[in-house]
């Protein structure tokens, strides 16, 4: 009972949508997770939580690096496909070669990590990352809460100042 209790209450929860890859001499592997979690600025540490059964953290774990692909909102498809296990994940989006990781194309935001640290957390190994390289855009982030895909409130929307602008308004 404690468990369903405990799915409902984290459903509710609002997660960023990634998908977090690897390659190595098989090809790129990639899954869709929801755990991500900034640790640290300096360093500059990031966290994700993986089952301890998945293939993608052995890939993670013999290679010691991987990459956090931040989906942008209409990247619903992309987060299911690398959701399931009977889709060609990579087949099912563009995405090139990135720092040595796969990196796929129109995301939100991206993070090539080596592995830091790995902490064990009941049946998900929490893994930490040493981020190598970091990348944003202007795109609204996709977010997962109450096991439906979104993002936040009027991101989109949202004026942003030109940073002339800014520097002009804050000189005044």
């Amino acid at each position: 009972m404690l468990v369903q209790h405990f799915r409902d209450l984290m459903a509710g929860v609002c997660a960023p949508v990634t998908v977090v890859t690897t390659a190595d001499a098989d090809g790129p592997q990639g899954a869709t997770v929801s755990s991500l979690a900034s640790l640290s600025l300096r360093p500059a540490l990031l966290s994700i939580a993986l089952d301890r059964h998945s293939r993608l953290l052995s890939g993670i774990q013999a290679t010691g690096r991987f990459g956090v692909n931040v989906l942008g909102a209409g990247q619903d498809d992309t987060a299911i496909a690398f959701a399931s296990r009977t889709v060609d994940r990579f087949g099912t989006t563009e995405w090139s070669m990135s720092d040595g990781l796969p990196r796929l194309d129109e995301i939100a935001g991206w993070a090539a990590c080596d592995l830091w640290r790995t902490v064990e957390a009941g049946d998900h190994l929490l893994l930490i990352g040493a981020v190598r390289h970091a990348a944003s855009t202007h795109r609204a982030p996709l977010v997962y809460g109450h096991r439906t895909f979104g993002t936040h409130s009027r991101f989109a929307e949202r004026s942003r100042p030109a940073i002339v602008d800014l520097i002009t308004a804050c000189a005044s």
